[in-house]
Protein backbone atom coordinates (compact mmCIF):
# COMPACT_ATOMS: atom_id res chain seq x y z
CA UNK A 1 0.00 0.00 0.00
CA UNK A 2 3.02 2.58 0.57
CA UNK A 3 4.62 1.99 -2.54
CA UNK A 4 1.36 2.27 -4.33
CA UNK A 5 0.79 5.79 -2.65
CA UNK A 6 4.31 6.73 -3.11
CA UNK A 7 3.73 5.85 -7.16
CA UNK A 8 0.63 7.59 -7.44
CA UNK A 9 1.65 10.65 -5.72
CA UNK A 10 4.62 10.78 -8.06
CA UNK A 11 2.67 10.69 -10.42
CA UNK A 12 -0.46 12.62 -9.62
CA UNK A 13 -2.54 10.69 -10.12
CA UNK A 14 -4.18 11.22 -6.73
CA UNK A 15 -7.49 11.22 -8.10
CA UNK A 16 -7.27 7.37 -8.50
CA UNK A 17 -5.64 6.79 -5.19
CA UNK A 18 -7.82 4.49 -3.32
CA UNK A 19 -9.20 2.29 -5.96
CA UNK A 20 -5.70 2.31 -6.91
CA UNK A 21 -4.65 0.99 -3.19
CA UNK A 22 -8.04 -1.30 -3.54
CA UNK A 23 -7.17 -2.67 -6.45
CA UNK A 24 -3.53 -3.60 -5.68
CA UNK A 25 -5.31 -5.09 -2.38
CA UNK A 26 -7.02 -7.65 -4.35
CA UNK A 27 -4.69 -8.69 -6.33
CA UNK A 28 -2.46 -9.37 -3.45
CA UNK A 29 -4.97 -11.50 -1.60
CA UNK A 30 -5.15 -13.67 -4.70
CA UNK A 31 -1.33 -14.70 -4.73
CA UNK A 32 0.25 -17.96 -3.69
CA UNK A 33 2.42 -17.45 -0.61
CA UNK A 34 5.39 -17.11 -1.93
CA UNK A 35 7.43 -14.34 -3.30
CA UNK A 36 5.69 -11.98 -5.95
CA UNK A 37 6.85 -8.63 -7.57
CA UNK A 38 4.22 -5.57 -7.71
CA UNK A 39 4.41 -3.15 -10.60
CA UNK A 40 2.67 -0.09 -11.77
CA UNK A 41 3.01 1.57 -15.11
CA UNK A 42 1.81 4.75 -16.74
CA UNK A 43 0.27 5.37 -19.90
CA UNK A 44 -0.82 8.53 -19.98
CA UNK A 45 -4.90 8.52 -19.63
CA UNK A 46 -4.77 5.23 -17.44
CA UNK A 47 -2.47 3.77 -14.85
CA UNK A 48 -1.96 -0.32 -14.53
CA UNK A 49 -0.92 -2.37 -11.77
CA UNK A 50 0.73 -6.16 -12.12
CA UNK A 51 1.13 -8.49 -10.00
CA UNK A 52 4.28 -11.59 -11.23
CA UNK A 53 4.77 -14.31 -9.54
CA UNK A 54 6.15 -17.81 -10.64
CA UNK A 55 3.56 -19.98 -12.23
CA UNK A 56 2.26 -22.01 -9.43
CA UNK A 57 -0.84 -24.20 -8.99
CA UNK A 58 -3.49 -21.01 -7.71
CA UNK A 59 -7.23 -20.64 -8.29
CA UNK A 60 -9.09 -19.32 -11.00
CA UNK A 61 -8.22 -15.20 -10.42
CA UNK A 62 -10.87 -13.28 -9.68
CA UNK A 63 -11.66 -9.31 -10.84
CA UNK A 64 -11.22 -6.44 -8.73
CA UNK A 65 -13.55 -5.61 -6.54
CA UNK A 66 -13.39 -1.61 -7.39
CA UNK A 67 -14.04 -0.90 -11.39
CA UNK A 68 -11.33 -1.07 -13.42
CA UNK A 69 -11.13 -0.55 -17.21
CA UNK A 70 -10.18 -4.15 -17.93
CA UNK A 71 -7.95 -6.71 -16.19
CA UNK A 72 -6.56 -10.63 -16.83
CA UNK A 73 -3.71 -12.61 -16.12
CA UNK A 74 -0.99 -13.04 -18.96
CA UNK A 75 1.77 -15.07 -18.62
CA UNK A 76 5.88 -14.43 -19.42
CA UNK A 77 8.23 -17.04 -19.22
CA UNK A 78 7.84 -19.10 -15.85
CA UNK A 79 6.20 -16.14 -14.56
CA UNK A 80 2.15 -15.16 -14.18
CA UNK A 81 1.14 -11.85 -14.53
CA UNK A 82 -2.24 -10.83 -12.99
CA UNK A 83 -3.02 -7.35 -13.92
CA UNK A 84 -5.76 -4.34 -13.64
CA UNK A 85 -5.81 -1.14 -15.39
CA UNK A 86 -7.45 1.91 -14.24
CA UNK A 87 -8.43 5.01 -16.13
CA UNK A 88 -6.81 8.70 -15.15
CA UNK A 89 -9.48 11.20 -14.51
CA UNK A 90 -9.99 13.72 -16.99
CA UNK A 91 -9.36 17.41 -17.36
CA UNK A 92 -8.39 19.26 -14.62
CA UNK A 93 -11.09 22.03 -14.89
CA UNK A 94 -13.97 19.68 -14.86
CA UNK A 95 -12.62 17.43 -12.01
CA UNK A 96 -12.32 20.73 -10.05
CA UNK A 97 -16.02 22.24 -11.40
CA UNK A 98 -17.99 18.85 -10.63
CA UNK A 99 -15.89 18.67 -7.14
CA UNK A 100 -16.26 21.92 -5.96
CA UNK A 101 -20.22 21.62 -6.98
CA UNK A 102 -20.26 18.01 -5.29
CA UNK A 103 -18.98 19.61 -1.95
CA UNK A 104 -21.40 22.89 -1.73
CA UNK A 105 -24.41 19.55 -1.89
CA UNK A 106 -23.12 17.82 1.34
CA UNK A 107 -20.50 17.02 3.34
CA UNK A 108 -18.33 15.90 0.33
CA UNK A 109 -15.47 18.12 1.79
CA UNK A 110 -15.64 15.94 5.25
CA UNK A 111 -14.30 13.14 2.55
CA UNK A 112 -11.98 15.48 1.13
CA UNK A 113 -10.15 16.67 4.14
CA UNK A 114 -10.33 12.90 5.50
CA UNK A 115 -8.91 11.35 2.65
CA UNK A 116 -6.17 14.77 2.47
CA UNK A 117 -5.23 13.76 6.33
CA UNK A 118 -4.58 9.70 5.51
CA UNK A 119 -2.45 11.12 2.22
CA UNK A 120 -0.45 13.21 4.43
CA UNK A 121 -0.17 11.20 7.10
CA UNK A 122 1.31 8.10 5.27
CA UNK A 123 4.56 9.44 4.75
CA UNK A 124 7.48 10.57 7.18
CA UNK A 125 9.77 11.36 4.35
CA UNK A 126 10.38 15.10 4.36
CA UNK A 127 11.02 15.48 0.46
CA UNK A 128 7.71 13.47 0.03
CA UNK A 129 5.52 15.58 2.04
CA UNK A 130 5.54 18.62 -0.60
CA UNK A 131 4.44 16.51 -3.43
CA UNK A 132 1.58 15.14 -1.42
CA UNK A 133 0.49 18.58 -0.69
CA UNK A 134 0.52 19.54 -4.29
CA UNK A 135 -1.26 16.29 -5.37
CA UNK A 136 -4.11 16.98 -2.75
CA UNK A 137 -5.03 20.56 -3.73
CA UNK A 138 -4.54 20.36 -7.90
CA UNK A 139 -6.75 19.93 -9.53
CA UNK A 140 -9.62 20.01 -6.49
CA UNK A 141 -8.92 23.30 -5.51
CA UNK A 142 -6.13 25.17 -8.54
CA UNK A 143 -4.34 24.47 -11.45
CA UNK A 144 -1.18 24.59 -9.85
CA UNK A 145 0.39 24.19 -6.59
CA UNK A 146 3.95 25.31 -5.42
CA UNK A 147 5.20 24.72 -2.29
CA UNK A 148 8.06 26.89 -0.65
CA UNK A 149 9.81 26.35 2.56
CA UNK A 150 12.65 27.51 4.97
CA UNK A 151 15.70 25.38 6.81
CA UNK A 152 14.60 27.75 9.41
CA UNK A 153 12.17 29.91 11.03
CA UNK A 154 13.84 32.40 9.79
CA UNK A 155 15.50 31.88 6.75
CA UNK A 156 14.31 32.70 2.71
CA UNK A 157 11.55 30.46 1.67
CA UNK A 158 12.77 28.79 -1.63
CA UNK A 159 10.75 26.56 -3.95
CA UNK A 160 10.69 22.97 -3.12
CA UNK A 161 7.99 21.49 -5.05
CA UNK A 162 5.83 22.40 -8.30
CA UNK A 163 3.15 21.04 -9.68
CA UNK A 164 0.16 21.90 -12.49
CA UNK A 165 -2.65 20.31 -13.78
CA UNK A 166 -1.22 20.68 -17.15
CA UNK A 167 2.33 19.37 -16.97
CA UNK A 168 3.68 20.88 -20.18
CA UNK A 169 3.35 24.20 -18.45
CA UNK A 170 5.46 23.52 -15.36
CA UNK A 171 8.75 24.98 -16.57
CA UNK A 172 6.75 28.43 -17.91
CA UNK A 173 5.20 28.46 -14.53
CA UNK A 174 8.81 28.25 -12.52
CA UNK A 175 10.30 31.11 -14.92
CA UNK A 176 6.99 33.06 -13.22
CA UNK A 177 7.34 32.28 -10.11
CA UNK A 178 10.85 33.18 -10.01
CA UNK A 179 9.54 36.88 -10.03
CA UNK A 180 6.94 36.32 -7.15
CA UNK A 181 7.79 37.78 -4.28
CA UNK A 182 7.34 35.88 -1.93
CA UNK A 183 8.67 37.38 1.05
CA UNK A 184 5.94 39.91 0.77
CA UNK A 185 3.35 37.49 1.74
CA UNK A 186 1.72 37.29 5.44
CA UNK A 187 3.26 34.41 6.96
CA UNK A 188 0.67 34.46 9.09
CA UNK A 189 -2.45 34.78 7.63
CA UNK A 190 -3.51 33.13 4.37
CA UNK A 191 -2.88 36.54 1.88
CA UNK A 192 -3.39 37.16 -2.18
CA UNK A 193 -0.23 37.46 -4.13
CA UNK A 194 0.06 38.71 -7.68
CA UNK A 195 0.86 37.05 -10.48
CA UNK A 196 0.51 37.72 -14.25
CA UNK A 197 -2.96 35.78 -15.79
CA UNK A 198 -3.16 34.21 -12.72
CA UNK A 199 -4.88 34.59 -9.27
CA UNK A 200 -2.81 33.12 -6.29
CA UNK A 201 -3.40 32.49 -2.86
CA UNK A 202 -0.55 32.11 -0.43
CA UNK A 203 -1.30 29.81 2.79
CA UNK A 204 1.14 29.90 5.59
CA UNK A 205 2.41 25.94 6.96
CA UNK A 206 2.17 26.72 10.55
CA UNK A 207 2.72 24.21 13.40
CA UNK A 208 3.08 24.64 16.89
CA UNK A 209 3.81 27.43 16.43
CA UNK A 210 6.79 27.80 13.95
CA UNK A 211 6.32 29.15 10.61
CA UNK A 212 7.57 26.36 7.79
CA UNK A 213 6.91 27.48 4.52
CA UNK A 214 4.11 28.85 2.40
CA UNK A 215 1.80 26.42 0.12
CA UNK A 216 1.18 28.91 -3.35
CA UNK A 217 -2.24 28.45 -5.03
CA UNK A 218 -2.96 29.61 -8.66
CA UNK A 219 -5.50 29.68 -10.58
CA UNK A 220 -6.84 31.48 -13.46
CA UNK A 221 -9.94 33.05 -11.86
CA UNK A 222 -11.49 34.38 -8.48
CA UNK A 223 -10.70 31.77 -5.73
CA UNK A 224 -14.40 31.07 -4.24
CA UNK A 225 -14.57 31.30 -0.26
CA UNK A 226 -15.20 27.77 0.17
CA UNK A 227 -12.14 27.03 -1.82
CA UNK A 228 -10.40 29.24 0.44
CA UNK A 229 -11.68 27.36 3.60
CA UNK A 230 -10.49 24.33 2.22
CA UNK A 231 -6.88 25.45 1.61
CA UNK A 232 -6.98 26.71 5.04
CA UNK A 233 -7.58 23.49 6.57
CA UNK A 234 -5.28 21.55 4.11
CA UNK A 235 -2.51 23.70 5.06
CA UNK A 236 -2.95 23.16 8.83
CA UNK A 237 -2.88 19.87 8.26
CA UNK A 238 0.00 19.57 5.87
CA UNK A 239 2.02 21.78 7.77
CA UNK A 240 1.58 19.61 10.88
CA UNK A 241 2.70 16.68 8.40
CA UNK A 242 5.70 18.24 7.50
CA UNK A 243 6.27 19.12 11.09
CA UNK A 244 6.42 15.30 12.38
CA UNK A 245 8.23 14.45 9.09
CA UNK A 246 11.24 16.66 10.16
CA UNK A 247 11.22 15.46 13.70
CA UNK A 248 11.52 11.94 12.53
CA UNK A 249 14.03 12.87 10.47
CA UNK A 250 16.16 14.74 12.67
CA UNK A 251 14.88 11.65 14.91
CA UNK A 252 16.54 8.96 12.63
CA UNK A 253 19.79 10.93 11.91
CA UNK A 254 20.85 11.40 15.60
CA UNK A 255 20.11 7.47 16.41
CA UNK A 256 22.38 6.74 13.24
CA UNK A 257 24.76 9.32 14.43
CA UNK A 258 25.07 8.17 17.70
CA UNK A 259 25.40 3.92 16.96
CA UNK A 260 27.77 4.65 14.74
CA UNK A 261 29.68 6.69 17.80
CA UNK A 262 29.07 3.49 19.54
CA UNK A 263 30.57 1.19 16.68
CA UNK A 264 34.41 0.54 16.67
CA UNK A 265 35.83 3.49 14.66
CA UNK A 266 37.90 0.81 12.20
CA UNK A 267 38.86 -2.93 12.78
CA UNK A 268 42.84 -3.98 13.12
CA UNK A 269 45.02 -6.24 11.29
CA UNK A 270 45.65 -8.98 14.00
CA UNK A 271 48.41 -11.53 13.04
CA UNK A 272 47.35 -15.43 11.94
CA UNK A 273 43.56 -14.04 12.51
CA UNK A 274 40.94 -14.07 10.14
CA UNK A 275 37.44 -12.33 11.45
CA UNK A 276 34.09 -11.03 10.34
CA UNK A 277 31.66 -8.83 12.14
CA UNK A 278 27.71 -8.29 11.78
CA UNK A 279 25.43 -6.03 13.16
CA UNK A 280 21.78 -4.48 12.43
CA UNK A 281 19.83 -2.77 14.50
CA UNK A 282 16.24 -3.62 14.95
CA UNK A 283 13.25 -1.54 13.96
CA UNK A 284 12.08 0.91 11.41
CA UNK A 285 13.86 4.18 13.00
CA UNK A 286 17.33 2.02 13.21
CA UNK A 287 16.83 3.19 17.35
CA UNK A 288 19.68 3.02 18.98
CA UNK A 289 20.10 -0.68 20.61
CA UNK A 290 21.94 -2.56 23.10
CA UNK A 291 23.95 -4.41 21.26
CA UNK A 292 27.46 -4.24 20.36
CA UNK A 293 30.84 -5.36 19.62
CA UNK A 294 34.50 -4.61 19.41
CA UNK A 295 37.82 -5.71 18.46
CA UNK A 296 41.31 -3.80 19.20
CA UNK A 297 44.76 -3.85 20.11
CA UNK A 298 45.23 -4.32 23.93
CA UNK A 299 49.27 -4.59 23.59
CA UNK A 300 52.17 -5.42 21.30
CA UNK A 301 51.04 -8.41 20.86
CA UNK A 302 47.71 -8.84 22.55
CA UNK A 303 44.26 -8.06 21.24
CA UNK A 304 40.89 -7.41 22.69
CA UNK A 305 37.19 -8.47 21.27
CA UNK A 306 33.85 -8.27 22.82
CA UNK A 307 30.38 -8.65 22.28
CA UNK A 308 27.39 -7.84 24.38
CA UNK A 309 23.69 -6.70 24.90
CA UNK A 310 22.26 -4.25 26.93
CA UNK A 311 18.64 -4.58 28.06
CA UNK A 312 16.33 -2.02 26.07
CA UNK A 313 16.71 0.24 24.03
CA UNK A 314 17.54 3.84 23.25
CA UNK A 315 19.24 6.33 24.82
CA UNK A 316 19.18 4.08 28.04
CA UNK A 317 20.63 1.50 26.28
CA UNK A 318 23.20 3.73 24.55
CA UNK A 319 24.86 4.88 27.97
CA UNK A 320 25.79 2.07 29.40
CA UNK A 321 27.07 0.70 25.84
CA UNK A 322 29.45 3.17 25.68
CA UNK A 323 30.12 3.02 29.24
CA UNK A 324 30.91 -0.94 28.38
CA UNK A 325 32.79 -0.17 25.44
CA UNK A 326 34.94 2.77 26.08
CA UNK A 327 35.45 0.72 29.69
CA UNK A 328 36.71 -2.56 28.36
CA UNK A 329 39.58 -0.55 26.00
CA UNK A 330 41.03 1.86 29.09
CA UNK A 331 41.17 -1.34 31.32
CA UNK A 332 42.22 -3.52 28.32
CA UNK A 333 45.38 -1.11 27.50
CA UNK A 334 46.08 -0.68 31.61
CA UNK A 335 47.05 -4.39 31.62
CA UNK A 336 44.27 -5.77 33.48
CA UNK A 337 42.73 -9.32 32.72
CA UNK A 338 39.56 -10.15 30.91
CA UNK A 339 38.54 -11.09 34.54
CA UNK A 340 39.36 -8.30 36.15
CA UNK A 341 38.11 -5.83 33.51
CA UNK A 342 34.49 -7.38 33.93
CA UNK A 343 34.60 -7.53 37.83
CA UNK A 344 35.59 -3.46 37.64
CA UNK A 345 32.84 -3.01 34.56
CA UNK A 346 30.48 -4.94 36.54
CA UNK A 347 31.24 -2.04 39.52
CA UNK A 348 30.82 0.57 37.16
CA UNK A 349 26.88 0.01 36.44
CA UNK A 350 26.10 -0.67 39.41
CA UNK A 351 27.59 2.34 40.77
CA UNK A 352 25.11 3.97 37.58
CA UNK A 353 22.29 3.60 40.33
CA UNK A 354 18.91 3.78 38.98
CA UNK A 355 19.98 4.97 35.18
CA UNK A 356 21.92 1.16 35.38
CA UNK A 357 20.85 -1.83 33.07
CA UNK A 358 21.69 -5.52 32.49
CA UNK A 359 24.56 -6.44 30.26
CA UNK A 360 25.54 -9.64 29.32
CA UNK A 361 29.14 -9.38 27.45
CA UNK A 362 31.58 -12.10 25.99
CA UNK A 363 35.14 -10.44 26.47
CA UNK A 364 38.43 -12.37 25.67
CA UNK A 365 41.79 -11.72 24.56
CA UNK A 366 44.11 -13.27 21.56
CA UNK A 367 47.57 -14.17 21.28
CA UNK A 368 48.67 -15.17 18.08
CA UNK A 369 51.34 -18.60 18.82
CA UNK A 370 52.94 -21.00 16.13
CA UNK A 371 49.84 -23.61 16.09
CA UNK A 372 47.22 -20.63 16.37
CA UNK A 373 45.64 -18.72 18.54
CA UNK A 374 45.77 -18.74 21.92
CA UNK A 375 42.06 -16.73 23.70
CA UNK A 376 41.03 -16.74 26.98
CA UNK A 377 37.88 -15.61 27.22
CA UNK A 378 34.92 -14.58 29.96
CA UNK A 379 30.71 -14.99 28.78
CA UNK A 380 29.33 -12.99 31.50
CA UNK A 381 25.40 -14.27 31.34
CA UNK A 382 25.97 -14.05 27.23
CA UNK A 383 24.84 -16.67 24.65
CA UNK A 384 27.09 -19.93 24.85
CA UNK A 385 30.03 -19.34 22.14
CA UNK A 386 31.38 -22.14 19.97
CA UNK A 387 33.97 -23.49 18.34
CA UNK A 388 34.05 -25.24 14.50
CA UNK A 389 36.40 -27.43 13.63
CA UNK A 390 37.53 -27.97 10.25
CA UNK A 391 35.81 -31.46 10.32
CA UNK A 392 32.56 -29.79 11.19
CA UNK A 393 32.42 -31.06 14.90
CA UNK A 394 31.07 -27.86 16.71
CA UNK A 395 31.47 -27.50 20.41
CA UNK A 396 30.45 -25.19 23.40
CA UNK A 397 33.48 -23.14 24.63
CA UNK A 398 32.51 -20.92 27.71
CA UNK A 399 31.83 -21.94 30.95
CA UNK A 400 28.41 -19.56 32.17
CA UNK A 401 28.75 -16.84 34.48
CA UNK A 402 26.79 -13.94 36.10
CA UNK A 403 25.71 -11.26 33.77
CA UNK A 404 26.86 -8.08 34.76
CA UNK A 405 24.33 -5.11 36.42
CA UNK A 406 23.38 -7.79 38.96
CA UNK A 407 25.78 -8.37 42.12
CA UNK A 408 27.98 -6.86 43.94
CA UNK A 409 30.36 -9.58 45.03
CA UNK A 410 30.89 -11.49 41.82
CA UNK A 411 34.35 -13.19 40.58
CA UNK A 412 34.68 -13.79 37.32
CA UNK A 413 36.73 -16.72 36.09
CA UNK A 414 38.60 -16.94 32.54
CA UNK A 415 38.37 -20.22 30.06
CA UNK A 416 41.56 -20.22 28.04
CA UNK A 417 40.93 -21.87 24.45
CA UNK A 418 43.25 -22.89 22.17
CA UNK A 419 42.22 -22.23 17.98
CA UNK A 420 44.13 -24.62 16.00
CA UNK A 421 44.92 -23.40 12.19
CA UNK A 422 41.26 -23.36 10.50
CA UNK A 423 39.21 -23.72 13.97
CA UNK A 424 36.14 -21.09 14.32
CA UNK A 425 35.17 -19.12 17.10
CA UNK A 426 31.80 -17.62 16.57
CA UNK A 427 30.01 -15.58 19.53
CA UNK A 428 26.27 -13.86 18.65
CA UNK A 429 24.01 -11.83 20.50
CA UNK A 430 20.08 -13.13 21.34
CA UNK A 431 19.09 -11.50 18.19
CA UNK A 432 20.08 -14.64 16.98
CA UNK A 433 19.58 -17.22 19.56
CA UNK A 434 16.19 -15.88 20.10
CA UNK A 435 15.12 -15.33 16.58
CA UNK A 436 11.31 -16.66 16.85
CA UNK A 437 9.12 -18.69 14.14
CA UNK A 438 5.87 -19.65 16.12
CA UNK A 439 6.79 -21.17 19.10
CA UNK A 440 9.91 -21.71 17.73
CA UNK A 441 13.43 -20.22 18.83
CA UNK A 442 16.43 -20.92 16.41
CA UNK A 443 18.84 -22.04 18.81
CA UNK A 444 15.94 -24.97 20.12
CA UNK A 445 17.80 -28.18 20.16
CA UNK A 446 20.98 -27.10 19.34
CA UNK A 447 20.05 -24.99 16.44
CA UNK A 448 22.70 -22.75 16.04
CA UNK A 449 25.41 -25.18 16.38
CA UNK A 450 23.94 -27.22 13.73
CA UNK A 451 23.54 -23.79 11.21
CA UNK A 452 27.70 -23.22 12.49
CA UNK A 453 28.35 -27.41 11.58
CA UNK A 454 27.83 -26.38 7.83
CA UNK A 455 30.09 -23.14 7.50
CA UNK A 456 33.01 -25.88 7.77
CA UNK A 457 35.80 -24.53 5.15
CA UNK A 458 34.34 -21.05 4.93
CA UNK A 459 36.13 -17.62 4.91
CA UNK A 460 34.98 -15.69 8.71
CA UNK A 461 32.92 -13.13 7.04
CA UNK A 462 31.44 -16.05 4.94
CA UNK A 463 30.58 -17.74 8.51
CA UNK A 464 29.06 -14.27 9.90
CA UNK A 465 26.89 -13.91 6.71
CA UNK A 466 25.79 -17.42 7.05
CA UNK A 467 24.58 -16.83 10.37
CA UNK A 468 22.47 -13.96 9.43
CA UNK A 469 21.51 -14.91 6.62
CA UNK A 470 19.59 -18.34 8.34
CA UNK A 471 18.67 -15.84 11.13
CA UNK A 472 16.54 -13.92 9.15
CA UNK A 473 15.34 -16.94 7.14
CA UNK A 474 13.91 -18.79 10.25
CA UNK A 475 11.17 -16.58 10.46
CA UNK A 476 9.11 -14.52 7.62
CA UNK A 477 8.25 -11.21 10.03
CA UNK A 478 11.21 -8.86 10.48
CA UNK A 479 13.22 -9.52 13.66
CA UNK A 480 12.59 -7.03 16.84
CA UNK A 481 15.54 -7.35 17.80
CA UNK A 482 18.91 -6.51 17.82
CA UNK A 483 21.61 -8.60 16.26
CA UNK A 484 25.53 -8.63 16.12
CA UNK A 485 27.49 -11.65 15.07
CA UNK A 486 31.38 -11.89 15.74
CA UNK A 487 33.44 -14.61 13.94
CA UNK A 488 37.15 -15.34 14.46
CA UNK A 489 38.66 -17.85 12.84
CA UNK A 490 42.37 -18.82 12.96
CA UNK A 491 44.76 -18.57 9.61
Amino acid sequence: MRFTREVMTAWATGGVLHTAEQVAGDLAGQVANEPFEVIWKHFGDAVQVELRQRSLAQSDPKAPSAHVEEWGVTFSGDSRVHWARLTVPGSADRVAAEWLQESSRGPHWLGFLADASDLLAGTLDPDMVPAIIAQVVVPRLASWCAVYTADSSHGPLRLVYLWHADEARIDGLREQLAEMDVASADTQVTSAIHLADAQVLAVPLMARGRGLGMMCLGRPDRFPDEVIQFAEDIGRRAALAMDNARLYAQQAAANRALQRSLLPPNEPEVPGLDYGVIYEPAGELNEVGGDFYDLFKAGDDSWRFAIGDVCGTGPEAAAVTGLARHTLRLLAREGYGVAAVLGRLNQAILEEGERARFLTLLHGDITPVPTGLEVRLVSAGHPEALRLRPNGKVEAVTTPQSLLGVFHEVVFEADTVHLDHGDVLLAVTDGVTERRSGGRLLDDEGGLARMLAECAGLSARAVAERIRRGAAEFASEPSQDDLAILVLRAR
